[in-house]
Formats: C-alpha cells, sequence, structure tokens
C-alpha cells in the first residue's frame, strides 16, 4: 500500500491540499531576506493570475509526490519513524519533491510560470528542506488507520 492510495478518498484529498496549501502559505511568509523577497514576489505573482493555481496545482501533483516519496516513507516506517526519518533525509526528501516539478514545470505551457519557476529553482531546494518536517506530519496525519 502506498501513501497515495488514502487519496481515493475526496474529503481527505481536499484536507490534505487545505494543509499542504496552508504549509506553502507560511513558507513563503516566513522567508526573509533577498530571497524572501523575490519568492514572495514569485508566489505573489501566480497567485494573482489565478487564485485558485496553488490549491489546483497541489491537486495535481499529490499523486506524484507520493509516488516519489513513497521509498523514504517505507523506509521511515521500517525504522519505526516515517516522520523523523523523512526530516532526518531532507535533502533527499526535497530532491524527490522537485524532481517532479522540475519534470512537470518543462511542460507547462504558461512562460509566466515557467519563467518565474526558472527565477526561483536555484533556491528551491533549501525552501523544500524547511518545510519537510511539516509536510512529513501532513503525510502521518493522513496515513494513520
Amino acid at each position: 500500500m502506498g501513501l497515495g492510495d488514502g487519496l481515493n478518498d475526496p474529503n481527505k484529498n481536499q484536507m490534505v491540499v487545505a494543509d499542504c496549501v496552508k504549509l506553502i502559505d507560511d513558507l513563503v511568509a516566513s522567508t526573509s531576506g533577498i530571497s524572501g523577497l523575490g519568492l514572495k514576489a514569485g508566489y505573489a505573482a501566480v497567485k494573482g493570475i489565478n487564485p485558485g493555481f496553488v490549491p489546483a496545482a497541489i491537486k495535481r501533483l499529490l499523486p506524484e509526490f507520493f509516488v516519489a516519496l513513497d521509498p523514504i516513507w517505507n523506509e521511515g516506517t521500517q525504522t519505526g519513524d516515517p516522520v523523523g526519518y523523512l526530516t532526518q533525509n531532507s535533502d533527499r526528501t526535497a530532491d524527490a519533491l522537485l524532481g517532479v516539478t522540475d519534470a512537470r514545470i518543462k511542460k507547462s505551457q504558461s512562460s509566466l510560470l515557467r519563467g518565474t519557476y526558472d527565477k526561483l529553482r536555484a533556491s528551491a531546494k533549501g525552501h523544500v528542506e524547511r518545510g519537510i518536517p511539516d509536510l512529513a506530519k501532513i503525510i502521518d496525519n493522513y496515513t494513520k488507520v
């Protein structure tokens, strides 16, 4: 049974998406410095063009994210602490998630979205790694029976 198996329940899926949107909103809001300004501007631009873009993107990407994270999560389950394992392996976890978004962005029809992503991609891994502990908790919350 993989991480995505629980997504068959539409109510659970909506809650996962909502929690992930909140996680991203909080991470972007808490980012400081020059890179934070760029991240906030890019995020605001995407949300300004289409306010529903972030939740829709998460909903589309979740199945692929869960497939990418499944091996790492399973290794963590074998240790008895998948949340801690994902967090301890945040570098590998971030690479798995960014591999999904990198592949998807190449197919995007939106030049604004591609351009924004390309500008922010160099610093993305650090931002994604910061969110791994909270993402791991979200996953754990929805994978429990």
